[in-house]
């Protein structure tokens, strides 16, 4: 199983969302870390209501820390409920350029 179905396994078993996507984004960053390394992830789960912003990631983080230690180097986390989302117009954010790769 390739580490981005793992995650979104993981991550769907976990928060439950009504949205998950998680992309790999490796290929846009210049790292020997290798082809599993860099990943975004959207997420919409009641379990963020009345969370903030900062705490959302810390329960992700925490939540993924062994893969954080087993070799992901980074992950960009957009976390949000669903009245939040439906404001974004269920819009994934794009992501920033690295090292003048992007999309």
């Amino acid at each position: 199983m390739s580490k981005q179905a793992e995650l979104t396994e993981k991550l769907f078993a976990q928060f439950q969302p009504h949205f998950l996507s998680v992309e790999n984004e490796s290929h846009l960053h210049s790292s020997d870390r290798g082809g599993e390394s860099h990943f975004k992830v959207t997420i919409v789960s009641d379990k963020f209501n009345d969370v903030r912003r900062v705490a959302r990631h810390q329960l992700v983080y925490q939540f993924l820390h062994d893969d954080l230690d087993a070799g992901i180097h980074a992950l960009a986390l957009h976390t949000f409920t669903l009245e939040e989302w439906h404001k974004l117009d269920k819009q994934i954010p794009v992501s920033t350029n690295c090292m003048g790769i992007g999309h």
